[in-house]
């Protein structure tokens, strides 16, 4: 059995990057999302364990003692952090893995696994991601701004990725990160494992 690959998503708050993820899942075979955990409280809807796992600090801290996480960081005054037993275990079961995270854990886990393929997803122009960020409904004018804020500078990082998509277009974009995934899975190594007997036979 071919190891899963390990593909890090990440993008600045308000660019869309849950609903591409999301999306991306539902129409893409063998292709989990590790579910992080984290201090902040449930939005409207969000299911523990299934949106994440909602813990107290004091919880998320013993965690970070134990040496628990693949990556961990504090965003917004939350923390999040990413099991690292749970992603071994779909990446060792041949399970393609997405890692929703933002840039800091993204550079954490690419320092650990050099092999992830890392990909950062923009918005079209900052008129956009503020209609955006305005559009979600639960947040005051000011913490619209922070956010903003918050995601121009997120933004800068990009120049540490394997590959930059744009969510202009919501389908296109969609298209283009199904499309870096599928390019990887048919890397001559991952090709040599998967489909070893029949181009065994096929040279035989």
């Amino acid at each position: 059995m071919a190891q899963g690959s390990l593909f890090i998503i990440t993008a600045a708050s308000g660019t869309g990057k849950t609903s591409l993820v999301k999306q991306l899942t539902t129409t893409t075979n063998n292709l989990s999302v590790s579910v992080s955990h984290t201090t902040r409280e449930p939005r409207v809807g969000e299911i523990n364990g299934q949106h994440y796992h909602f813990v107290k600090k004091d919880e998320f801290v013993a965690m970070i003692h134990n040496n628990a996480f693949l990556e961990y960081a504090e965003v917004f005054d939350n923390f999040y952090g990413t099991s690292q037993q749970s992603v071994e275990y779909m990446l060792s079961h041949g399970t393609d893995v997405i890692l929703e995270i933002d840039w800091q854990g993204a550079l954490q886990v690419k320092k650990l696994m050099p092999q992830a393929v890392m990909i950062f997803i923009l918005p079209p122009n900052k008129d956009a991601l503020r209609e955006r960020l305005s559009n979600r409904g639960q947040d005051s004018d000011e913490v619209i701004n922070k956010r903003l804020a918050g995601s121009v500078k997120e933004m800068q990082h990009y120049l540490n990725f394997d590959y930059v998509v744009i969510n202009d277009n919501f389908d296109v974009a969609l298209a283009e990160i199904k499309s870096i995934i599928i390019a990887h899975r048919l890397t001559l190594d991952k090709q040599q494992i998967r489909q070893h007997d029949r181009i065994a036979q096929l040279l035989a």
